[in-house]
C-alpha cells in the first residue's frame, strides 16, 4: 500500500533528510555502498563497433532471479520512459534512484556506451523506472516527469549534478536553480512538487518494483533476468551478446 502524505510533504521533506545520509541511499538497508560494485569507466579512445558485438571482456554475471517478461512490461501507474526501438530483441528495465551514486555512475559511464553499441543500433530497448529511497529522490523524479519531453535530459542533468543538490543543506534551492535552467519557474517548480497524484504515482512505480524483487538500486532486468548493481558495459555486453 502506498502511504498518502500531506500535499506539501515532498517540498518540505527536501529539508528533512540529513544530507550526509543521501549518497548512501542505494538500498533500504544503506549497505549497497559496500555490496554493489561501481561501474568501470569506458575507455573513450577505443572505437566501438556498433555493427558487430565484441567478444565479452568479462564473464557474464549470474542473474539473481527471473520474472515473467509480460508481467514486467505491463503498463504501470506512469507511462514508461523508453530509449530505443520498440521491436529491439533485448529489453533492459532499469530501476534507479536519483540520490544513488551507483545509479549516477551507471548513467555517466556505462549508459553512453550502451546507447552507442546497442540502443542506437536497434538491438536494445531501455525502460527506465523510478525507485526513490527518500524525498529528494522523489522530488528529482517528479521534476523530470513535469519536464515532459525533457525527461531524460533532466535525469541526465540531475545525475551529473547529484552532489550539488543531493547533499545540499538547502536541497529545495539547489533543485530550483537546476530546474530554472530547464525552463521551470518558481510557480511551476512548486506546483510540480506539490502534485500529490504525481507523488503517489512515483511511489506506485517503486512499489511495483518491490513486487518484482527490487530492493536496491540500480537493478536491471535483462529479458526478464534480474541483475542488481551498477553493471559495466563489459558485463552488459557479456549478457546481451548471446541474446542477439
Amino acid at each position: 500500500m502506498i502511504r498518502s502524505l500531506p500535499r506539501r510533504s515532498v517540498l518540505s521533506g527536501l529539508l528533512a533528510v540529513p544530507a550526509a545520509a543521501l549518497l548512501a541511499a542505494c538500498s533500504d538497508s544503506g549497505k549497497a555502498e559496500a555490496e554493489t560494485p561501481a561501474a568501470q569507466p569506458v575507455d573513450a579512445s577505443k572505437p566501438v563497433d556498433a555493427a558487430k558485438p565484441a567478444t565479452p571482456a568479462v564473464a557474464a554475471p549470474q542473474p539473481a532471479g527471473k520474472v515473467d517478461t509480460a508481467k514486467l512490461l505491463e503498463a504501470g501507474s506512469l507511462p514508461d520512459k523508453v530509449l530505443g526501438k520498440e521491436d529491439a530483441p533485448v529489453t533492459i528495465v532499469e530501476y534507479s534512484s536519483m540520490t544513488c551514486p551507483h545509479c549516477a555512475t551507471f548513467h555517466e559511464t556505462t549508459l553512453p556506451a550502451l546507447k552507442t553499441k546497442y540502443i542506437d543500433s536497434g538491438k536494445v530497448k531501455l525502460v527506465f523506472r523510478e525507485f526513490p529511497f527518500d524525498p529528494r529522490a522523489e522530488a528529482g523524479f517528479m521534476l523530470a516527469r513535469c519536464s515532459n519531453d525533457n525527461y531524460f535530459p533532466m535525469i541526465e542533468v540531475l545525475f551529473k549534478q547529484q552532489r550539488t543538490w543531493a547533499t545540499a543543506q538547502d536541497a529545495q534551492a539547489a533543485l530550483l536553480n537546476i530546474s530554472k535552467l530547464a525552463g521551470f519557474s518558481q510557480e511551476s517548480f512548486e506546483a510540480c512538487l506539490t502534485d500529490q497524484k504525481l507523488l503517489e504515482d512515483v511511489r506506485a512505480v517503486r512499489a511495483r518494483g518491490e513486487e518484482l524483487g527490487v530492493d536496491s538500486t540500480p537493478t536491471f532486468f535483462i529479458n526478464g533476468n534480474r541483475y542488481p548493481g551498477a553493471l559495466s558495459i563489459d558485463e552488459i555486453s557479456a549478457i546481451i551478446d548471446p541474446l542477439l
